[in-house]
């Protein structure tokens, strides 16, 4: 009885390992590699009237630590006017902020975009209020658009 019991708890664990409910992340594939990508995601955010704060390219960072990594770059973008009326709601979620795009290719050469689903932060700042809800919501849509925008 007990190795049933412990069988199902397996298969209960490994059934658990491909739902993708309660995931945080987004991921998008792109038609482009890293660097095309980049830069056509950063032409899409200026178009669009948000601010590009940043591009961290990890793969030049540990070429100059003397180190191998695939292509990886981080876009940091947003709209601070958003981000205000959110850190408005919670302080905390400044942590979060400004929004971060990871654009990174895999051994096999797929080449995608990840970000962090917005809707995650109304867990993890505590956030109830139904108007700064209704940000997030818009700005999960916004991310979700950006991204398929860029991956084509």
């Amino acid at each position: 009885m007990k190795k049933y019991i412990l069988l199902g708890l397996i298969g209960f664990t490994l059934l658990g390992c491909n739902n993708k409910k309660g995931a945080f992340l987004e991921t998008v594939e792109t038609q482009h590699d890293v660097p095309t990508s980049v830069k056509k995601f950063i032409n899409i955010v200026k178009e669009k009237g948000l601010t590009h704060f940043n591009t961290i390219d990890h793969a030049k960072n540990a070429k100059d630590a003397g180190l191998r990594l695939k292509p990886e770059t981080v876009v940091v973008f947003g709209n601070p006017k958003m981000g205000t009326k959110l850190m408005e709601c919670n302080p905390s979620i400044g942590l979060d902020l400004p929004l971060k795009m990871l654009f990174s290719t895999d051994y096999e050469g797929k080449t995608t975009i990840t970000y962090t689903n917005p809707e995650y932060w109304s867990l993890k700042h505590n956030i109830k209020d139904k108007k700064c809800l209704e940000i997030i919501r818009k700005a999960n849509i916004a991310m979700q658009n950006l991204a398929e925008a860029t991956s084509k």
